[in-house]
């Protein structure tokens, strides 16, 4: 891995930081960018260490959305190979989403195009008050088809058509207002409000917080029946049954800190 477009750092907490690294371009993206992006989140997938990711951009920007030069050279091949990359980017986002563990997007500036994909496909969303979101692909002839079912989960149907049809700007504070991400603060706390949130994260046991994960995208849109009563009830069943239900328990009723917290 080139680290001349990604910065990535692991702490001792088993916190993953990946910086996209192409200030002069505000951080935009390329086959490059997503093949190595892609490489980094399937290994992440496996690493039973990591706790939680944060997706930053170094920079004024967080991402500008698709490289200039790189939709140039698209523009003249085929649909096929359109085709063929544009799957690339939806594969790249869909790791992201699936990923087992938190994933924080620190929104440090501008998002356009697939950086509000990629901040839409991170479980949850900071941005500094200079952030700018913005989906111009209807501009361009274009429609922002990858990164829509991101989108569209994050904000819901009517903001998304706003969204896509007039290809208007909004704020970090507007952006909170329709769920695009969650807290829009000062430049100077963008860090602060993540490791905070880090740290909350950080008092759940880490199975527990993956499990919640998965609860959320199983029962999200559907119909409360019995099958989804059946399933809701297996799934404390389990958690109460396991070695670190018991040690969250016994913990809270003796007045300690569980073994994850030490």
């Amino acid at each position: 891995m080139s680290e001349k477009i990604i910065i990535t750092n692991q702490d001792e907490r088993g916190i993953f930081y990946l910086n996209l690294n192409r200030p002069e371009i505000m951080n935009a993206f390329d086959d490059e960018l997503i093949h190595q992006l892609n490489n980094i989140f399937l290994d992440l997938r496996n690493n039973k260490n990591i706790k939680a990711l944060v997706v930053t951009g170094n920079g004024k920007g967080f991402s500008a959305g698709a490289d200039l030069s790189w939709m140039r050279r698209m523009s003249d091949v085929s649909r096929e190979e359109n085709y063929n990359d544009s799957m690339k980017l939806a594969e790249m986002l869909n790791t992201l989403y699936n990923l087992p563990f938190p994933t924080i997007a620190a929104v440090n500036g501008a998002a356009y195009g697939g950086g509000v994909g990629l901040v839409t496909a991170c479980d949850i969303a900071v941005a500094n008050k200079y952030a700018k979101f913005c989906l111009s692909e209807a501009t361009l002839g274009l429609i922002p088809s990858v990164i829509s079912p991101y989108v569209v989960k994050a904000v819901g149907e009517r903001n998304a058509k706003y969204l896509f049809f007039t290809s208007a700007p909004i704020s970090s504070e507007e952006a909170v207002k329709i769920g695009m991400v969650n807290f829009s603060v000062e430049n100077e706390e963008l860090e602060s409000t993540v490791e905070e949130i880090i740290l909350k994260i950080l008092q759940g046991g880490p199975e527990a917080i993956k499990s919640a994960k998965k609860l959320i995208y199983y029962v999200e849109s559907k119909e409360i029946n019995e099958k989804v009563m059946n399933e809701t009830a297996k799934r404390i069943a389990n958690a109460r049954a396991s070695s670190e239900g018991k040690e969250g328990i016994s913990a809270f009723l003796n007045k300690r800190k569980p073994n994850w917290q030490e």
